[in-house]
């Protein structure tokens, strides 16, 4: 198993996984050109995706997928209620919609799917399952509910929001309403929740933690490095941290 993530941030959402026989997409919002750059940086190629699976219907999840679908002509995978949350203009591509909770099979990949609280219409999380390696991928929700917590028992890699340092938010540049939505149940993880769900409900299976979607205006990678650094080290884990910054691609990394 392997994984990239392509781009992570408040602009644009999209992380490469596979294993040696399916390759899939976990959303959306680079353009095609930057998906195909990015992923032939890394010697793979974006013909040789097998399917696209989106969190939620944000524009920085899915502003590349209507010509990503279009080029490749392969299943995108969404929740039933996020399906018509998506403008397609003149294209609908192969649509397969599920029910959050479903488990999905894509080639030789097991998917759970589970419910995540954000204001969209139908937000998701996923877990993947390939030979034993369970890789979790959970961005964009307000809080930590008991649900998720359960889903992420036996990752071994976890990409992990870390979206806000709360105190930056506030005294930041977004208008107060804009604030309260960050700040709200329905909203994004700050530096302090990830690093309480770190300290106190993560399996100590996961071997490596990538923090993931940091605000550009209301964060900083070496301040959420240092708050996940600190609980990793109250729980004496020997967890491998990664912050993937803004808008960066990172390292592939590989179990």
């Amino acid at each position: 198993m392997k994984l990239c993530i392509l781009s992570s941030g408040s602009s644009a959402n999209s992380t490469f996984l596979a294993s040696r026989q399916t390759r899939i997409l976990i959303d959306a919002g680079l353009s095609r050109r930057e998906v195909s750059n990015r992923l032939a940086s890394i010697g793979e190629r974006l013909e040789g995706l097998d399917a696209i699976l989106i969190t939620h219907e944000h524009t920085d999840h899915i502003l590349g997928l209507g010509p990503l679908a279009r080029k490749l002509d392969i299943p995108v995978y969404m929740t039933h209620r996020t399906a018509p949350a998506v403008a397609w203009e003149d294209y609908t591509p192969k649509l397969v919609t599920f029910q959050a909770g479903t488990r999905l099979e894509i080639g030789d990949l097991e998917i759970d799917t589970f419910t995540i609280p954000h204001d969209a219409a139908d937000p998701v999380g996923y877990c993947v399952h390939c030979q034993g390696i369970k890789i979790g991928v959970v961005t964009d929700l307000g809080y930590m509910p008991e649900s998720i917590k359960y889903h992420l028992r036996g990752t071994h890699l976890l990409v992990l929001e870390s979206n806000h340092d709360l105190e930056m938010l506030k005294v930041g540049p977004y208008p107060w309403w804009v604030k309260q939505r960050v700040m709200s149940r329905n909203g994004h993880l700050s530096n302090d929740t990830a690093s309480d769900f770190i300290l106190r409900d993560m399996d100590s299976s996961t071997a490596m933690l990538i923090l993931g979607h940091l605000s550009r205006h209301n964060n900083h990678p070496e301040l959420a490095r240092l708050v996940a650094t600190q609980a990793l080290s109250r729980r004496g884990l020997p967890t491998r941290l990664v912050v993937a910054e803004h808008g960066r691609q990172t390292e592939v990394f590989e179990l």
